[in-house]
This record gives structure tokens, sequence and C-alpha cells, in this order.
């Protein structure tokens, strides 16, 4: 498959996302990752918390789009979210779409 023939992959986020839940949405957002999108949306809507590991995975795969040349988004992340990633000194890393 040709780098970036995939527009876009979007990984719903639908708990927390901490604790044993890690683990598990690590494995599919570094799925969604090797398929190469221009653009992997991770929508976190759904999840009213995430926890320094789930950041840690948000960095990796935000790190791995820009290197393979493509952009990760954060869709809706809840304003406690929002003050997590704040607080981490994440809050300009990111790109955030508060919908589509």
């Amino acid at each position: 498959m040709a780098e970036h023939e995939i527009p876009e992959a979007v990984v719903v986020v639908t708990e927390s996302f901490d604790g044993l839940a890690v683990e598990r949405w690590e494995r599919l957002i570094a799925g969604a990752v090797e398929m190469r999108p221009r653009r992997l949306v991770i929508d976190l809507r759904d999840s009213p918390l995430i926890d320094a590991a789930a950041i840690g995975v948000l960095l990796r795969a935000h790190r791995d789009m820009i290197s393979s040349g493509g952009r990760l988004v954060l869709r809706g992340p809840t304003p406690r979210v929002q003050r997590i990633l704040h607080l981490a000194r994440l809050g300009h890393v990111f790109d955030v779409a508060a919908t589509a």
C-alpha cells in the first residue's frame, strides 16, 4: 500500500482512557498509526478522563504520525481532559477539533 492511501482513520475512545484500559487503546491506536493515514483522529468525546500513561500513548502516536508525514487530531476532548492536557503543558502540542 502506498503511503497515505488512507485519507483518515478514526479511533473512538468509549471509556476513561486510564488504568487497565490504556493498554487496549494503545494497541488500537498503534494499529491505526500503522495504516499510515493522512490524518488520524482520536475521538475523546466519550472519554471523561485520561491519565499519564494515556498521554504517553497520544504523544507517541502524534510523533509517529508526524514522522510519516501525517497528522494526529484529538476530537472533542471534554473540558476535564482539556484541563489535564493543559496541566501537563501539552495543550499546544495536539491539534484539537471540537467536532467532526
